[in-house]
């Protein structure tokens, strides 16, 4: 059966609009290797000239990529942090005391530090400081602090222990501990630990639950020079 006049034209359109669109990708094609070839003329004329490798036969293992991981930022956070535990500052200007060594801060509730207290909050991770000396505990402190905030844990134990082997049998450590951890604004509250979590050689701590930021630590330190 012959085909009809409107069939050919037909045709004959589709033919054009084919030749067309292969004149079209040819063309994007031949505008790419001119990038391409220009690309690689201005890096050869940046490093100068490239004699390549030979050839070593050897399969090359598929190593895994490491993690996307924000290392200065975590160095920068850390080292704010750690500016900022100060042995001259005093927690009792910012919050609230019992004679159970059980702080927070103000606005705090109290039923929060009584849930703390009574072990209603699981801990989620610990911090032993034992025989630890001043700058090396607070060092421990700031990464445990930095630790918690990316893990998103809330609830911490940290052992300063009772001092009996300081000079004079006074709890240097425990006391310094007390006053890094009021000045670190993600701490909500701390108290005395019972019995079997250590008892005075410990404290229980609650964050607030983010992670620590440079800027936010900036102006608490600001604020409280």
């Amino acid at each position: 059966m012959k085909a009809s006049w409107d069939e050919l034209a037909a045709i004959g359109r589709e033919l054009r609009e084919r030749r067309r669109a292969e004149a079209a990708q040819e063309a994007r094609l031949a505008a790419e290797r001119a990038a391409q070839r220009l690309e690689q003329e201005l890096f050869a004329r940046s490093v100068g000239p490239v004699t390549p490798l030979a050839p070593h036969g050897l399969a090359l293992p598929a190593r895994p990529r490491p993690a996307p991981l924000p290392r200065q930022r975590e160095r920068d956070e850390q080292q704010v942090l750690r500016a900022s535990l100060s042995d001259a500052f005093d927690p009792v200007t910012l919050l609230e005391t019992d004679e159970q060594l059980s702080w927070h801060r103000v606005g705090v509730g109290p039923e929060v530090l009584r849930d703390l207290r009574q072990g209603r909050w699981t801990v989620q991770a610990h911090l032993d400081l034992h025989g630890l000396r001043r700058d090396a505990a607070r060092e421990a402190l700031t990464q445990f602090l930095l630790e918690a905030g990316q893990q998103g844990w809330r609830c911490l134990r940290v052992v300063h222990g009772k001092g009996l082997g300081s000079p004079g049998r006074q709890p240097v450590l425990k006391v310094k501990v007390a006053r890094w951890l009021a000045q670190c604004r993600e701490v909500l509250a701390y108290t005395q630990a019972r019995g079997p979590d250590g008892g005075a050689g410990a404290l229980i701590v609650l964050l607030e639950g983010r992670v620590p930021r440079q800027r936010h630590l900036r102006r608490w330190l600001g604020e409280h020079d």
